[in-house]
């Protein structure tokens, strides 16, 4: 599976924190930080913080996607390289509001799960 698919789904390909660290662009980060911060209601994201290479990519991580990230636990401890290993995906409560606002992280996991 392409390592750019992040263990819920997520293309880290077309991440914006992915795509300002390959661009090493501080006015991108902050871009994010600012957005995400809204999205996530809280003042914890700084722009320093925004360098990602992608969930399951080799080099620099993302802190919640490297220490925080539920699925990306569980997918770990069950051995698995993403969900679409998982045949309790379809009922997962950890996975479920990724996929409830994200239908291509779905489908990303379903096609290659097939």
């Amino acid at each position: 599976m392409n390592k750019l698919i992040a263990c819920c789904g997520i293309d880290c390909a077309t991440c914006e924190a992915r795509l300002a660290t390959i661009a090493d662009d501080d006015q991108m980060r902050q871009e994010v930080a600012r957005k995400w911060c809204e999205m996530n209601h809280t003042d914890q994201i700084t722009p320093e913080t925004i360098n990602c290479m992608g969930c399951r990519a080799d080099g620099m991580k993302f802190h919640f996607c490297s220490h925080l990230c539920q699925i990306r636990k569980c997918v770990a401890d069950k051995g698995f390289e993403t969900c679409g290993d998982c045949t309790e995906r379809h009922a997962c409560p950890k996975v479920a509001p990724i996929w409830q606002f994200n239908a291509e992280a779905k489908r990303n996991l379903e096609a290659d799960s097939n």
